[in-house]
């Protein structure tokens, strides 16, 4: 394992396969809780919490599944454990941080169903990576669904006193920019970092 090879994954998790632009992966939250940038970091900075601990926490659970022959339950055992870890997560904010607990409302249980939260840790096992890369994969996919959800909300916060068609106006004007900003993305698909 080298270096190049955990950038090429982090930069791939950000920027190239991001969860949102690239894989459609975490729309539910990403449009729900993107109105406001405070509520948007927040949701982007539990996620992030939960896809870095989630992937540590499924490779030993998926290392356990395949030596007992249960690759099967892999999914069940992975929603089991995500979910456990959001009940963590909102205990903790509702403790320590009300705030946010509470700008959140009904987003962050739905941490627990995130398809990217549970899409990290299947594809960590479908791309056979070892600890270190699940950890940084999850990582960098929770920074990447973080990038994409502060943009979404800063778009969206400047739509609010834009001068659209009355046909636009709301939840149609965000799909045409959040369908823009994926387009943007797309650019990064040639980006080569260091020579080959």
């Amino acid at each position: 394992m080298s270096i190049t090879s955990l950038l090429a994954i982090s930069l791939g998790a950000i920027l190239t396969n991001n969860f949102i632009f690239a894989q459609f992966l975490g729309i539910c939250p990403f449009l729900g809780v993107s109105k406001k940038i405070d509520t948007a970091v927040g949701m982007g900075a539990a996620v992030t919490f939960v896809m870095g601990l989630a992937s540590a926490v499924c490779y030993g659970i998926n290392r356990l599944l395949v030596a007992a022959g249960l690759e099967y339950m892999q999914t069940v055992a992975f929603i089991l454990v995500i979910a456990a870890l959001v009940q963590f997560v909102e205990m903790f904010l509702k403790k320590n941080v009300p705030t946010l607990y509470t700008a959140l409302g009904v987003y962050l249980p739905l941490i627990t169903t995130n398809c990217a939260v549970l899409g990290v840790a299947l594809l960590n096992v479908q791309n056979d990576y070892n600890f270190i890369q699940s950890v940084v994969y999850g990582i960098t996919g929770g920074l990447g669904f973080l990038l994409a959800i502060f943009l979404f909300a800063a778009v969206r916060e400047q739509l609010e006193f834009a001068d659209n068609p009355k046909c636009f106006d709301g939840f149609p004007i965000a799909l045409i920019t959040a369908g823009l900003i994926a387009l943007a993305f797309m650019g990064f698909s040639g980006l080569q970092v260091w020579p080959m």
